[in-house]
């Protein structure tokens, strides 16, 4: 592969670990979206209640509300690919008792249920993102999470219109069929990923609590990695908003095209930028270009939106979405890789947990308050200065980004191994044993079974 040419999608796909992985977590999804649907559909069938449905939705969110970055820190204790397919096994038993007995449920009981399987999505998801840049490398890291991102609205879609149309058979179905996903997903990583020793050594373990805290020390206290997340994390609270709120923006004009329509095209267009961006990010840009594009894709997320202040046409407001999207779409990944750099090894899960959970909790954050702002004004001049407030907020974070030899330290700290305790702030002697050096990204191990 050319040093400075970005990985092709079909360089990502040769490694079999991959492919696993990548399969596993496509089904995953599916199922996962398949039973959202039939769970409010299921929900409001028995209650008739518009709230309630909306509670059985928003309680796969709760985790990362409810010790999320805790449940992380157990990932970190345990072989990855071990974590990953016990979360699988969890969720399959779960999805499989809802399948079942679910409709004979009560209301409190079935939330129960359902929050216990979501509890198993934040050690999973973070044990995945740990595992991606051992399996891939720094030269094709980059193009596998674009994949990834790419192909996860796909299958939001397709997992919503299979499990509402399932539904209207029998809600159950769709649950079942989610518990079918799982345990394939599992059954993916168990034989197609390779086993890898637990991130974090017994020597170094010091207490669940402060664990998660040393993630959350070792994120925001090296100017590198809080620069990069902060960036990520403000990108976040402005795309957000339309798709967030596009059945509001529909009532407010659907310009002839009927509200289904309208509300539709606003809320797909931030996912359909989202695709097209990372897909550019992973086959557009070179290696050498990624760093400096993270600035201007940051920027150009709530720059493009500041014109719905004017309240442009529907179809215009749409167009702007798609570009909002597509900016940070492009970034994530590319943001994404430059992270995992800076990254010491036995705290990648902690870490990605971290950023999950921030990610979770500010887009919530960001439609609440959008949205108790149209309640007084109209939503495109709320969009609008919302979206300028965040072109400024930005820059502010732009202006204090660090020197590039700041993130070479950093980066160079991370890929030897050195001194990984007093990185996180933690006052622990180093132990003897240090990294070995494959943790290192350019020299992870290429272990590639056949699919």
């Amino acid at each position: 592969m050319h040093a400075d040419r970005p990985a092709r999608f079909r360089d990502v796909f040769a490694s079999g670990e991959f492919r696993a992985l990548y399969v596993g977590s496509v089904l995953s999804w599916v199922g996962d979206y398949a039973a959202r649907a039939a769970v409010t559909a299921m929900v409001y069938e028995h209650t008739g209640s518009p709230a309630a449905s909306a509670a059985a939705f928003a309680v796969s969110f709760a985790p990362w509300l409810l010790g999320g970055s805790l449940l992380v820190a157990v990932a970190e204790r345990y072989p990855y690919r071990t974590v990953m397919v016990w979360c699988d096994l969890a969720r399959t038993a779960g999805m499989a008792v809802l399948a079942v007995v679910g409709a004979a449920l009560d209301l409190p009981t079935l939330f129960a249920l359902l929050l216990l399987c979501a509890l198993f999505a934040p050690p999973f998801d973070a044990a995945r993102s740990a595992t991606m840049p051992q399996i891939l490398g720094r030269d094709r890291y980059v193009g596998g999470v674009s994949l990834t991102l790419a192909t996860a609205p796909p299958a939001q879609v397709i997992g919503y219109v299979g499990g509402a149309a399932i539904s209207a058979i029998e809600p159950r179905l769709a649950l079942a069929l989610n518990a079918v996903t799982f345990i394939l997903s599992a059954l993916l990583v168990r034989f197609g990923v390779q086993w890898r020793a637990p991130a974090l050594r017994p020597e170094r373990r010091s207490g669940l609590l402060r664990e998660t805290g040393d993630g959350f020390r070792l994120v925001f206290t090296n100017p590198a990695r809080r620069a990069l997340v902060l960036l990520v994390f403000a990108a976040s609270l402005f795309a957000v908003v339309p798709e967030g709120l596009g059945a509001v923006w529909a009532d407010h004009r659907a310009d002839g095209l009927g509200r289904a329509w309208a509300q539709g095209m606003i809320m797909g267009a931030v996912p359909a930028g989202m695709v097209l961006g990372a897909l550019a990010a992973g086959r557009l840009l070179r290696p050498s270009w990624r760093r400096h594009a993270v600035r201007p894709l940051a920027l150009a997320t709530p720059l493009v939106l500041v014109p719905t202040i004017l309240d442009p046409p529907i179809v215009v407001a749409a167009a702007l979405a798609l570009a909002s999207g597509f900016a940070v779409g492009a970034l994530l990944p590319v943001a994404n890789g430059e992270f995992v750099l800076t990254l010491p090894s036995a705290y990648r899960a902690r870490a990605f947990g971290v950023v999950s959970a921030g990610l979770q909790v500010l887009q919530g954050a960001a439609v609440l308050t959008a949205g108790a702002l149209a309640q007084r004004e109209d939503l495109p001049l709320v969009v609008g200065l919302w979206s300028l407030g965040g072109v400024v907020l930005t820059a502010a974070l732009l202006a204090a980004w660090p020197s590039p030899a700041t993130f070479a330290e950093t980066q160079a700290r991370a890929a030897d191994g050195a001194d990984e305790a007093a990185d996180a702030g933690a006052a622990r002697p180093e132990p003897a044993v240090r990294s070995e050096p494959a943790a290192r990204l350019d020299q992870s191990p290429r272990l590639e079974p056949s699919a």
